[in-house]
């Protein structure tokens, strides 16, 4: 295991569902980051799907101690750069290119990059990486398709994300070769936007007593 999937490891810390956050209004990055951090989910994803995201991720990481924030969809060096910059802990990307794993090599921050097919899981294990992301999870064949690959390529571990939510996050959790799954399911866009942060905080404490 390398040293930087025991940070990411530990930087997780045993959490079974990462949040994957997509946010449109930078004001709710805060009270959303702190009702997740008190159901259970500290650390958390913010996709940098909107203008808002990198001002969500400066926010968190600035005002709510308890949360550990890392930034997701990037996917290039330039994003990295600016993820980096924001306080992000942790990145996530959808795929591999030698642009962002220069991009890890120069950072001390962890990437966790997506990989599908066995082939793009033996690059990145090449590469050093044995903490993988596994999108679009459901489309890419689901629980199944990861249980498949545990044999053949013993010892790489995912966390496989896109199409899952509370009734079929076990599927995933239960297999050998998966440290968590990660989901939007925990912060219902509409939720956030009406600021009905009890109700995520109840959210976030199903998922984080979700256990293999």
């Amino acid at each position: 295991m390398s040293n930087k999937t025991e940070k990411l490891l530990a930087l997780l810390d045993g959490q079974p569902v990462i949040p994957v956050l997509k946010i449109a209004r930078a004001a709710d990055a805060v009270p959303l980051a702190r009702a997740l951090a008190r159901g259970g989910l500290k650390a958390i994803e913010i996709t940098l799907r909107t203008p808002e995201a990198l001002e969500a991720i400066r926010r968190v990481a600035g005002e709510v101690e308890e949360a550990v924030v890392g930034a997701g969809t990037i996917l290039d060096s330039r994003q990295f750069a600016e993820a980096e910059a924001a306080g992000s802990r942790f990145i996530v990307s959808p795929g591999l290119t030698r642009e962002l794993l220069a991009a890890d090599r120069d950072s001390a921050v962890p990437l966790l990059p997506g990989a599908v097919t066995p082939g793009e899981i033996m690059t990145a294990r090449e590469a050093g990486l044995d903490f993988l992301k596994f999108f679009p999870a459901e489309q890419a064949g689901g629980a199944a398709f990861l249980k498949a690959l545990a044999s053949p390529l013993a010892g790489m571990k995912f966390c496989p994300t896109g199409g899952i939510g509370a009734k079929n996050a076990m599927d995933y959790l239960s297999l050998p070769n998966i440290v968590c799954v990660g989901g939007s399911w925990v912060a219902p866009d509409g939720m956030v936007e009406a600021g009905r942060w009890d109700e995520i905080e109840a959210l976030a404490s199903e998922a984080s007593r979700l256990r293999r």
